[in-house]
């Protein structure tokens, strides 16, 4: 950690500084931040998402700015936290980086995971190349939630697969391509769901945003209600625009690199399935007496060739009947009626499962990357995990079994690598490494997996083996072979260890999972493991002239056609599993745990029951003392230093050693107890939680008793500042009052004085004017000589009457108007 920003937030923003740690502490921590909007938590490196169910302004292009190249503790808590953090360390340390989004449907994975994919796109570089690639990454999520999602009970928009997306980015950091991987699609939804339920968004998408020209070349109609396949009662959402969708899953598919043609395809592919929930079948009897199908809807059946382009007799012949062939022999057995709608539901789920892989695959075409390019890859993985944990509970089939069968192995890989992380940071650093003791969950995946006696390779030899096959001698079997196993119980078992429980039904046996007791129905478990569709279905699917729906069944074609029988759904799904616990083992693991806070997806509730089972499975309080068994706490000493050197005089407010020395130094003048500390290579270790709180406590009063001397430093700078300003001020006000005193009785003489002297100079000129008028009229009674000496003896006489006089009239007037000299 390299800042206490897990502190400073509401509650404790990182779970492993929890004091005191219990599930209760934790539920209210969550819940205290939840009630905040705060909705991300910590556990080391770990975050934890509760679904806020409304929009949150922290997701904007600011809040992107703040958390890009940050320092993971150094901000609140966030979704961006993990994402930065992955992107940087494959980017700067050439890591391979995984990040896992977990939790059970409706918690938020889907959205979570388009928040990290967001991010990156924001980040990384740009450019004409980078742009197309990061567009078709992000294009991707609205066509695989359309095929691959759809509304449940619990959530409006869960996805019904498993998804894992690598991204391939260069030693610049900008995306070179990618390739998604899907795991087990829920294909059962296509033909069944439950009431409050709906099949998959694109069914209904096409028929509410499908032009009219649209339905009529597929042979649809708008209403829902006239397809077996989807719900008769209303299907459409409030506050989901099936029509505007339907607009963005044909744009994002236009995006990718899809042609019209293709396009096309695809929605007809999607209209045959729709049509075969349509067929009816009703019964006749052949010659020998022997009951058979045949088919009731014979528009129905012209409609699909159509689209399909394919021979009715050849589609009716491969729903109605069955083709064994035995080495030159061909052997054609007709089916019944129940019969006939199983393999009817069967190739609807082929089909649908079929297209769902043909998509992933096509849109893997357009966004992978070059085989001559080297890069470093991000891997985005998110699974589903509808977890009940209600032991009574007798709805779990085989879906589930093979779900919570991922998640142990999950649950598995996560303690392991979180372990394995712990240690090798003791190992850099130095510190000697302290055995933890945890839930090791190994005896619940080998009750599940081993290769010898483990359920699913049971389950598989029950498929294969020949005679009468059904699920009662499947269970039988499971009880001989588990019946002391402490993490296995049945009515069986429990009748040998005198245990009465008539909640557990005779058909049904329960798994003791790290989670919780889980009950599952062993109903449909061979069925749904073998998985088969009849190789005429297969045949008549090759033999239509259809490009997109041909592909989808290679095994059609005659001389590539395998009389070896295909890999159950379990055995297929196992090696998924193990390739997939590969792939995570060998990348550096970031985790996002989802929350569902209510299942009426209400903002601002939180249910305590709901939430507190969410916990449990996922394992967050175990998390917690994995992580902090050894140290709770560590930091890198530079930032240690930084935060807690007021705390030392030695150190404050300048330390010149080196950060080890200058941590040590602070840790010793405050006493701390030796035990609670450890001195790695670049780190400081603390044991517990409380020794850290202590050190925030301490700092908190320091900080305050530093503000406070502040304060009063300011407070007195400001009154010294106050007085000089008036001080100031005084001075100025008072010489100018001096001055303008002084003015004013300087102006008042002037004034006088200027009166005075208007009284004598008029006095002067009226003599002057006089005197010069009774010498002008003399001149005529004189020669002209005479008159020329007498006015050269006057001229200034003359020159004054003349010239000045009138200058100095003006000037006496403005005398007159108050001027002063």
């Amino acid at each position: 950690m390299e800042s206490m920003a897990v502190l400073d937030s509401v509650g404790v923003g990182d779970l492993v500084l929890l004091e005191p740690l219990t599930e209760d502490t934790l539920m209210q921590n969550l819940k205290k931040r939840f009630e905040h909007q705060e909705i991300y938590t910590y556990i080391g490196n770990v975050v934890i998402s509760l679904n806020p169910y409304q929009p949150l302004p922290i997701y904007s292009a600011k809040t992107v700015e703040e958390y890009k190249n940050c320092n993971f503790f150094a901000v609140k808590p966030h979704i961006y936290a993990i994402a930065d953090d992955a992107y940087h360390s494959l980017k700067n340390q050439d890591k391979d980086q995984c990040i896992l989004i977990t939790g059970e449907s409706g918690a938020g994975k889907t959205e979570a995971s388009k928040l990290v994919m967001s991010y990156v796109a924001a980040v990384c570089g740009k450019g004409e190349e980078v742009n197309r690639v990061k567009e078709q990454l992000l294009q991707s999520n609205p066509v695989l939630e359309a095929f691959g999602n759809a509304k449940t009970i619990r959530n409006d928009n869960s996805s019904r697969f498993g998804k894992y997306m690598d991204i391939e980015f260069d030693f610049k950091g900008d995306p070179l391509g990618g390739v998604i991987n899907n795991y087990l699609l829920e294909k059962s939804r296509v033909v069944h769901h439950v009431r409050g339920e709906r099949n998959f968004h694109i069914f209904y998408q096409l028929l509410s945003g499908g032009s009219d020209q649209l339905l009529k070349q597929l042979k649809l109609e708008r209403k829902f209600s006239l397809y077996n396949y989807l719900n008769k009662e209303p299907a459409s959402l409030q506050g989901i625009d099936d029509a505007g969708n339907f607009k963005a899953v044909q744009d994002a598919m236009r995006g990718i690199g899809f042609t019209p043609s293709e396009m096309t395809e695809v929605l007809e592919v999607a209209a045959v399935v729709l049509k075969l929930g349509n067929l009816q079948f009703g019964e006749q009897f052949q010659a020998g007496g022997t009951q058979a199908c045949v088919i009731q809807s014979d528009k129905v059946v012209q409609e699909i060739c159509q689209l399909i382009h394919l021979d009715e007799t050849v589609l009716e012949q491969a729903l109605s009947s069955r083709t064994v062939e035995a080495h030159q022999d061909k052997v054609v057995t007709s089916l019944n009626v129940s019969q006939g709608y199983y393999v009817r539901d069967a190739l609807a789920k082929n089909i649908y499962n079929r297209l769902f892989n043909w998509l992933i695959n096509r849109i893997n075409e357009s966004i992978k990357v070059s085989i001559y390019t080297i890069g470093y890859k991000f891997s985005l993985l998110t699974l589903i995990f509808d977890i009940c944990l209600v032991s009574s509970s007798q709805d779990n089939s085989f879906e589930q079994f093979i779900i919570n069968y991922c998640n142990e192995k999950l649950q598995q890989i996560f303690i392991l690598l979180t372990l394995k992380e712990e240690q090798e940071e003791y190992i850099r650093e130095g510190i000697t490494w302290t055995h933890v003791d945890y839930f090791d969950n190994s005896i619940i995946c080998n009750l599940i997996e081993d290769n010898k006696s483990g359920i699913l390779a049971m389950l598989d030899e029950e498929c294969l083996r020949p005679g009468e096959v059904n699920e009662e001698t499947f269970l039988n079997k499971l009880n001989q072979v588990f019946l002391k196993h402490q993490r296995y119980e049945s009515r069986v078992t429990q009748n040998a260890k005198h245990i009465m429980d008539t909640s557990l039904p005779i058909n049904c046996f329960r798994i003791q999972h790290y989670a919780g007791k889980v009950t599952y129905n062993v109903t449909g478990f061979i069925e749904k493991n073998n998985d088969l569709l009849f190789r005429g279905l297969s045949q008549a699917m090759w033999k239509a002239k259809h490009a997109l729906l041909r592909s989808l069944f290679p095994e059609g074609d005659p001389p590539k056609a395998s009389l070896k029988r295909p890999p159950t759904a379990g055995s297929q799904f196992k090696a998924s599993v193990f390739t997939l616990m590969q792939n995570l083992y060998s990348k550096n693991p970031n985790y996002i745990r989802c929350i569902k806070p209510n299942d009426n997806k209400r903002p601002a509730v939180f249910t305590d029951g709901l939430v507190r089972a969410q916990v449990r499975y996922l394992g967050l309080l175990e998390n917690v003392q994995v992580r902090r068994a050894g140290y709770a706490f560590r930091q890198a000493y530079e930032p240690c230093l930084e935060r807690y050197k007021i705390l030392c005089k030695e150190t404050w407010p300048h330390w010149k050693g080196s950060g080890r020395d200058g941590v040590r130094s602070v840790l010793s003048s405050l006493s701390t107890d030796p035990k609670e500390l450890a001195y790695g290579h670049t780190k400081i270790f603390i044991r517990s939680p409380s020794t850290l709180f202590d050190l925030e406590r301490r700092r908190q009063q320091r900080v305050q008793e530093l503000a406070a001397l502040i304060q009063a430093a300011f407070r007195a700078w400001k009154c010294r500042k106050n007085y000089q300003e008036m001080r100031r001020s005084q001075i100025l006000i008072s010489a100018w009052f001096r001055g303008q005193r002084v003015r004013s009785k300087q102006t008042q003489s002037c004034i006088c004085l200027a009166a005075f002297d208007k009284r004598i100079l008029l006095i002067l000129v009226e003599r002057v004017q006089r005197r010069a008028t009774k010498m002008i009229r003399g001149l005529g009674t004189k020669t002209y000589k005479e008159q020329l000496l007498e006015l050269g003896m006057s001229i200034p006489v003359v020159v004054f009457k003349f010239f000045l006089l009138p200058v100095l009239w003006t000037w006496l007037g403005g005398c007159g108007r108050g001027r002063i000299l």
